[in-house]
Protein backbone atom coordinates (compact mmCIF):
# COMPACT_ATOMS: atom_id res chain seq x y z
CA UNK A 1 0.00 0.00 0.00
CA UNK A 2 1.32 3.37 -0.95
CA UNK A 3 1.03 6.29 1.52
CA UNK A 4 -0.23 9.46 -0.18
CA UNK A 5 2.00 12.53 -0.24
CA UNK A 6 0.57 15.85 1.04
CA UNK A 7 -0.23 16.80 -2.55
CA UNK A 8 -2.21 13.55 -2.95
CA UNK A 9 -4.09 13.84 0.37
CA UNK A 10 -7.68 12.89 0.46
CA UNK A 11 -10.09 15.76 0.06
CA UNK A 12 -13.14 15.39 2.26
CA UNK A 13 -16.46 16.65 0.97
CA UNK A 14 -17.77 19.95 2.28
CA UNK A 15 -20.97 19.72 4.27
CA UNK A 16 -23.44 22.30 3.07
CA UNK A 17 -25.95 23.49 5.62
CA UNK A 18 -29.26 25.07 4.62
CA UNK A 19 -29.13 28.87 4.67
CA UNK A 20 -31.88 28.95 7.31
CA UNK A 21 -29.80 26.93 9.76
CA UNK A 22 -28.02 29.11 12.30
CA UNK A 23 -25.43 27.27 14.40
CA UNK A 24 -25.73 29.85 17.20
CA UNK A 25 -29.21 28.49 17.91
CA UNK A 26 -28.27 24.80 18.11
CA UNK A 27 -29.14 23.96 21.72
CA UNK A 28 -29.37 27.68 22.59
CA UNK A 29 -31.38 28.06 25.79
CA UNK A 30 -33.20 31.05 27.21
CA UNK A 31 -34.70 31.43 30.68
CA UNK A 32 -37.81 33.65 30.49
CA UNK A 33 -38.91 35.20 33.79
CA UNK A 34 -42.26 36.97 34.18
CA UNK A 35 -45.07 36.75 36.75
CA UNK A 36 -47.78 37.77 34.28
CA UNK A 37 -49.05 34.61 32.55
CA UNK A 38 -50.04 36.42 29.33
CA UNK A 39 -46.69 38.19 29.01
CA UNK A 40 -44.82 34.99 29.91
CA UNK A 41 -46.69 33.11 27.19
CA UNK A 42 -45.99 35.83 24.60
CA UNK A 43 -42.28 36.06 25.47
CA UNK A 44 -41.98 32.27 25.42
CA UNK A 45 -43.57 32.02 21.96
CA UNK A 46 -41.37 34.80 20.57
CA UNK A 47 -38.17 33.19 21.87
CA UNK A 48 -39.24 29.73 20.66
CA UNK A 49 -39.99 31.18 17.21
CA UNK A 50 -36.38 32.32 16.91
CA UNK A 51 -35.29 28.75 17.60
CA UNK A 52 -34.24 28.72 21.24
CA UNK A 53 -35.12 26.17 23.90
CA UNK A 54 -37.12 27.96 26.60
CA UNK A 55 -37.55 27.39 30.32
CA UNK A 56 -39.85 29.71 32.25
CA UNK A 57 -40.04 31.00 35.80
CA UNK A 58 -42.77 33.15 37.39
CA UNK A 59 -40.57 34.79 40.04
CA UNK A 60 -36.99 35.47 41.12
CA UNK A 61 -36.65 32.53 43.48
CA UNK A 62 -37.62 29.94 40.89
CA UNK A 63 -35.55 31.78 38.26
CA UNK A 64 -32.33 31.40 40.27
CA UNK A 65 -33.07 27.70 40.86
CA UNK A 66 -33.81 27.14 37.15
CA UNK A 67 -30.70 29.06 36.09
CA UNK A 68 -28.45 27.00 38.34
CA UNK A 69 -30.02 23.78 37.09
CA UNK A 70 -30.10 24.50 33.34
CA UNK A 71 -27.27 27.05 32.88
CA UNK A 72 -29.06 29.05 30.17
CA UNK A 73 -27.20 30.91 27.44
CA UNK A 74 -29.47 33.90 27.98
CA UNK A 75 -32.25 35.24 30.19
CA UNK A 76 -35.18 37.53 29.47
CA UNK A 77 -36.21 39.15 32.75
CA UNK A 78 -39.32 41.19 33.60
CA UNK A 79 -38.45 44.28 35.63
CA UNK A 80 -41.44 43.89 37.99
CA UNK A 81 -41.49 40.57 39.83
CA UNK A 82 -43.54 39.66 42.91
CA UNK A 83 -40.73 38.48 45.19
CA UNK A 84 -37.80 40.72 44.26
CA UNK A 85 -36.59 43.50 42.03
CA UNK A 86 -36.22 42.27 38.45
CA UNK A 87 -33.27 44.57 37.80
CA UNK A 88 -31.34 43.11 40.75
CA UNK A 89 -32.21 39.60 39.56
CA UNK A 90 -30.96 40.45 36.07
CA UNK A 91 -27.59 41.59 37.42
CA UNK A 92 -27.37 38.47 39.59
CA UNK A 93 -28.01 36.27 36.55
CA UNK A 94 -25.49 38.23 34.44
CA UNK A 95 -22.84 37.61 37.12
CA UNK A 96 -23.22 33.80 37.07
CA UNK A 97 -19.98 31.94 36.25
CA UNK A 98 -21.04 31.04 32.68
CA UNK A 99 -22.02 34.69 32.00
CA UNK A 100 -25.44 34.35 30.33
CA UNK A 101 -26.58 37.25 28.18
CA UNK A 102 -29.39 39.09 30.03
CA UNK A 103 -32.11 41.30 28.55
CA UNK A 104 -34.66 43.18 30.65
CA UNK A 105 -38.28 43.73 29.59
CA UNK A 106 -41.27 45.66 30.90
CA UNK A 107 -44.64 47.02 29.84
CA UNK A 108 -43.46 50.33 31.33
CA UNK A 109 -41.18 52.13 28.86
CA UNK A 110 -39.99 54.34 31.74
CA UNK A 111 -38.54 51.28 33.46
CA UNK A 112 -35.40 51.91 31.42
CA UNK A 113 -34.64 54.91 33.65
CA UNK A 114 -34.25 52.52 36.58
CA UNK A 115 -31.83 50.43 34.55
CA UNK A 116 -29.44 53.24 33.60
CA UNK A 117 -26.48 53.18 35.94
CA UNK A 118 -28.28 50.95 38.43
CA UNK A 119 -26.03 51.15 41.49
CA UNK A 120 -23.08 52.04 39.25
CA UNK A 121 -23.26 48.79 37.28
CA UNK A 122 -23.01 48.38 33.52
CA UNK A 123 -26.31 48.96 31.75
CA UNK A 124 -28.21 45.85 30.67
CA UNK A 125 -30.21 45.87 27.42
CA UNK A 126 -33.93 46.61 27.62
CA UNK A 127 -36.84 45.78 25.31
CA UNK A 128 -40.40 47.02 25.89
CA UNK A 129 -42.80 44.05 25.92
CA UNK A 130 -44.75 45.43 22.97
CA UNK A 131 -41.54 45.20 20.89
CA UNK A 132 -40.61 41.61 21.79
CA UNK A 133 -41.68 40.25 18.40
CA UNK A 134 -39.25 42.53 16.54
CA UNK A 135 -35.79 41.48 15.45
CA UNK A 136 -34.14 43.53 18.19
CA UNK A 137 -34.69 40.82 20.84
CA UNK A 138 -32.91 38.20 18.73
CA UNK A 139 -29.96 40.57 18.19
CA UNK A 140 -29.73 41.32 21.91
CA UNK A 141 -29.83 37.65 22.87
CA UNK A 142 -27.17 36.62 20.37
CA UNK A 143 -24.90 39.62 19.70
CA UNK A 144 -21.26 39.42 20.71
Amino acid sequence: MEIPTPEQSLVLPTVVRPAACDDRWVAFSVLVIDDDATSLDLATRVVEEIGANVVTAPDGTSAIAAANEMRPDAALVDVGLPDRDGIDLAYELAALPWRPRVVLMSTDRDAVTGIDGHEGRERLPFVPKEELAGGRLRRLLTSD
